[in-house]
């Protein structure tokens, strides 16, 4: 039994198709040798056939699915006590640096 053909057998087909160039045993052997995967011919067979069959344009339109935009209310808010803590910080390390500043003008002064 030959079983399932793997998924970079199927990029190798959708690749060649993207390029314009044939989906035969040849080329997809060429792609999927040059991307370091060693070659099984049974399912370079297996693909090529089942791929003579079907309209890759017309598969890969019905699988599209639209991108919508998220509405900006769907996007997650942060909770007003993790603001709140965060400008803490701000504010906190803001006091140091200006503590800093004022200990080296004492230096000069």
């Amino acid at each position: 039994m030959l079983g399932v053909i793997k998924i970079e057998y199927i990029y190798a087909g959708l690749l060649l198709h993207n390029a314009k160039q044939p989906i035969n045993e040849e080329n997809l052997t060429k792609v999927l040798s040059a991307s370091g995967i060693s070659v099984d011919a049974a399912r370079v067979k297996a693909l090529v056939a089942a791929l003579s069959e079907v309209n890759i344009d017309e598969v890969i339109k019905s699988a599209a699915v639209p991108m919508v935009a998220a509405p900006a209310a769907a996007a997650p808010q942060p909770a007003p006590a993790a603001e709140a803590k965060e400008e803490k910080k701000e504010e906190k390390k803001e006091a140091a640096e200006e503590e800093a500043v004022e200990g080296l003008g004492a230096l000069f002064g």
